[in-house]
């Protein structure tokens, strides 16, 4: 938060008044099966998107990024697209999101600094996104009901506001999701938001997508280890499109509205009716989601080496099946299956470029970050810096 603070204070000439940060996520089981109403299991950790600010009277907006060198302003009258600033697209629409269920706000301005690696599939986007929505509700009080805008919170005697409950994260969780799918124009799941509002301190979330309910495992004597590939992937371009259109396509020809209710050999059995994309989008949601209750089922009774072993199914079902990987996350994974050290290893986010998740076992991390530097290099000629992640609470 220093740096968020700093640069406010460098910029705008006098302190922020208000504090808010959000923390990306990991993908720990589960590949494209949120927007197929899907189950998943994710991690928020401790790389976060800060912003401090302050109100203004003058209906303006100006933004500051330690990331981007020249500031957006806007007028709450009138938010605009900007392709010269396009990561402020992710703030504006969920300032139209709140808009138009009846939110009534003045200017501000903010500073925004990230410690997420951004294009690492760790989600900065919905961190971001998640923020903004935090920032408005301190700024201006309100609480988000399903329809829209309830009463304001009462703080405190010291000012503070009372905690967001569980309704009302969902709650933030959709209208964040609904600002990156109109506003920004990605087809986006929920996973992202959701992950990053109900994280919960050395646990997994266990996320019904169906449902849109949260449960919680606990993680112990394992790190997460995240290795960026350094191949950036931009989620705007037509890939993720792509891949949720077939899913779409492939449950209505299997007689569903989401592959969630469909079984591995409803898929094997229709195949003949299914574009060859169709039939492997289809083939790696199925398998994932089972992949999924299994690996909750792993979890539960600590049983971390069969864990790991459905996160390299899982990598394997999306290099093969779902065709998002690249040659450089599957230089990843084979690295860090030769490693004792290492339990599971997959992608994680939507693929395309990004990074990898890799479950060690705690007291070997240094050993399996050496060989994951040395190795990487010499396959790939690539530079990396493996990042040792911890598992956190959500947004506050």
């Amino acid at each position: 938060m220093q740096d968020a603070v700093a640069l406010f204070k460098s910029h705008f000439k006098h302190a922020p008044t208000h504090q808010v940060q959000a923390p990306g996520r990991l993908e720990v089981l589960a590949n494209h099966t949120d927007y197929n109403n899907g189950l998943v299991m994710s991690v928020a950790v401790d790389k976060y998107i800060f912003i401090a600010a302050s109100p203004r009277q003058d209906g303006k907006i100006e933004l500051i990024s330690t990331a981007f060198p020249t500031p957006e302003i806007f007028s709450v009258s009138d938010i605009q697209r900007n392709p010269a600033a396009r990561w402020a697209n992710y703030i504006k629409g969920v300032l139209v999101q709140l808009k138009q269920r009846g939110a009534h706000f003045t200017g501000f301005n903010a500073a925004i600094h990230s410690t997420v690696p951004m294009g690492a599939g760790m989600s900065s986007s919905a961190a971001l996104e998640v923020a903004t929505a935090m920032l408005m509700r301190r700024l201006h009080p309100f609480t988000l009901t399903d329809t829209g805008l309830g009463a304001a919170p009462q703080p405190d005697e010291r000012g503070k506001l009372p905690p967001v409950n569980t309704t009302e994260r969902m709650n933030f969780a959709k209208l964040c999701r609904a600002a990156e799918n109109e506003f920004v124009g990605v087809p986006c799941g929920i996973l992202d938001q959701v992950s990053s509002l109900f994280g919960k301190q050395a646990h997994v979330m266990e996320i019904d997508c169906a449902s849109l309910t949260v449960g919680h495992a606990p993680l112990s004597g394992i790190a997460m280890v995240v290795c960026n590939s350094m191949v950036k992937h931009e989620l705007v371009g037509g890939e993720y499109r792509e891949l949720r259109e077939n899913c779409e396509s492939a449950a209505r020809k299997l007689g569903a509205k989401f592959l969630r209710t469909v079984e591995l050999k409803d898929v094997l059995a229709a195949k003949d009716k299914l574009t060859q994309r169709e039939f492997e989008c289809a083939h790696h949601v199925v398998s994932e989601i089972a992949r999924v209750v299994a690996g909750e089922r792993a979890l539960r009774s600590d049983d971390m080496a069969q864990f790991g072993q459905y996160m390299f199914q899982s990598h394997e079902s999306s290099r093969d099946f779902l065709k998002n990987s690249t040659k450089e996350l599957d230089a990843l994974v084979e690295l860090a299956r030769k490693h004792p050290a290492c339990l599971g290893a997959r992608l994680t986010g939507g693929g395309f470029g990004g990074a990898t998740i890799n479950m060690v076992k705690y007291h070997e991390v240094e050993s399996f970050i050496a060989h994951m530097e040395s190795g990487y290099e010499k396959a790939t000629g690539i530079q990396m810096k493996p990042l040792v992640c911890q598992v956190v609470d959500g947004a506050n």
